[in-house]
Order: C-alpha cells, then structure tokens, then sequence
C-alpha cells in the first residue's frame, strides 16, 4: 500500500470535519467499503470474458421470460426451502 503523509491525512481529516452529518455518514460507508477486504478484491478482479455459451444464452431467455409472466421469489422464500431463514444468515459467523 502506498504511504500517506500526515500532511494528507491532516488534509482529510479538516474536510471531513467541514461535511454535514449525513455526508460524513456517506465517507463512513465509503471508507469501509474501501477497506473490506471482499469488496477490494471483487473491485480488482478482472471482467469475465469468456464467452456466453449457446446452452447458456438460451436460459437466460427462458428465465427472462418465465420473470415476464410470474413473480420473482422473494429471498426469504428460497431460504425456507432449505430450511433457514433470514435471522440464520445473519447469526452465520461469515455474515459479520
């Protein structure tokens, strides 16, 4: 990671210190974003270029167009399939 001089973290702090609450809550968010580790590895990672398959292309029409006409399943439906619920993902010690 490349070093900072104080001179630019004294900088950061000062115009922070001018934002409003709701501003700095927006720089909170982006810091955080910033530093987890998940988010900077899904932000670097390379674009998928390999190309759509025949076998594939054709489900997503079939599923574009079953969404045409149905509903989408809610989250909390699909995990009930599998017995869990929303309060189960948020006590699995990954989703902290």
């Amino acid at each position: 990671m490349a070093e900072v001089s104080g001179n630019e973290k004294q900088q950061a702090h000062e115009l922070i210190e001018r934002l409003a609450p709701s501003q700095v809550s927006a720089v909170v968010g982006l810091l955080q974003a910033m530093l987890d580790p998940v988010a900077c590895a899904i932000a670097n990672a390379p674009i998928d270029d390999e190309p759509v398959t025949e076998e594939e292309q054709q489900a997503l029409v079939e599923a574009k167009q079953w969404l045409r006409h149905h509903p989408g399943i809610p989250f909390e439906e699909v995990l009930a399939d599998f017995g869990l619920t929303l309060e189960d993902l948020k006590a699995h010690p990954e989703a902290k």
